[in-house]
Formats: C-alpha cells, structure tokens, sequence
C-alpha cells in the first residue's frame, strides 16, 4: 500500500476495511478530545463493526474516484484521519477535506505538514482544481493549518453543521490548486 511521507516516523496511507480496530481505539480516545469538534455519534459508531462498514463503503466510493479515505500512521499507530471527500468531477474537480489527529499528537505540525502532502497528492495524483474545507469560528488551530498551506478564508457560513448537538457557524476556505 503506497505511504505519503508527513516526517520521518509519519506517513499517510488510504485506509483498509482491516485498519477498522485501530480506527474504533483512535476514535474513543479521542472522543472527549473531538467532541468539541465533531458531531455527535451514536455508541455504535466507537465499533470495530461500524469502522469497518464505514471504510468499506468508503473505498467504494474510492474506487469511482470520489473519496480518499487516509489514515495518519506512526509507525503502524493510527493517529489521525484525513479525509478527501464529496468529490465532484466535470468541469468542477473539487472535493472537500476534513482532519483531525490525535489529542497525544497535536501542537506538533503533523496536521499542517499531512495537509500539504494531501494538496500535493490532489494536484497531481488525483488531479483536481480546488479543495474545500471548513472550521469552527474558534477552532484557530485547524484555522492555521489551512492558512498556513495556502488556503483563502472564503466566508463564513451561518449554522453550517451540526457540531456537539447544536448547529454552528463555520468559516469556509479553499485552495486553488491550477492557476
């Protein structure tokens, strides 16, 4: 399975219907840590079973060209989830891109340095324009990692998700990735 070097002990790789233990341990001991970010899930959604159909729909969806489901690995440890999705092919060539890593591993640059492997790898691997992607109004930390790889802060859409049960506003940016 081709690996996307982030550091020399970090590296990215499209995920496997197998990786599904280690996405459910990724996830709850993370969940406090994300809760403040993420939706509200569901008991089942901290299964081996739900990651597992998860990924596997996902890799279909892969398959078409429509999602990249990638995995941040140290060493063999799942750390992280980057996910290249919505992909919309035609004249548009763009796709949304949603992060985290795990709460053991932020403030370190793994989040920036994974985001810009990932443009690189949309640009000429999968040849798209234009990524999306969204924040919280006060998460400046994602903030930076988007900024800091290029991004443009495009708006601000009023009560965009449904983050921790209740609707938020989000800023909005993209990457022009072809001039």
């Amino acid at each position: 399975m081709r690996r996307i070097p982030v550091d020399s002990q970090t590296a990215l790789r499209i995920l496997k219907v197998n990786d599904a233990a280690q996405i459910a341990q990724a996830y709850q001991r993370n969940q406090e840590h994300l809760l403040q970010w993420e939706p509200e899930r569901d008991r089942e959604f901290y299964t081996e079973a739900w990651q597992a159909e998860n990924i596997s729909q996902t890799l279909a969806a892969n398959h078409k060209g429509l999602a990249f489901p990638y995995g941040l690995f140290r060493g063999e440890i799942l750390i992280g989830r980057f996910n290249i999705s919505s992909v919309v092919r035609g004249a548009f060539q763009s796709a949304s891109l949603g992060y985290w890593v795990d709460h053991q591993y932020t403030g370190q640059g793994l989040a920036s340095r994974a985001v810009a492997e990932l443009l690189k790898e949309a640009t000429s691997a999968l040849k798209l324009h234009r990524i999306e992607a969204s924040t919280l109004l006060h998460n400046q930390a994602s903030a930076r990692v988007l900024l800091n790889n290029g991004f443009t802060h495009i708006g601000m859409a009023p009560n965009y998700l449904k983050i921790n049960g209740r609707w938020q506003d989000h800023n909005l940016y993209q990457a022009i990735l072809h001039e």
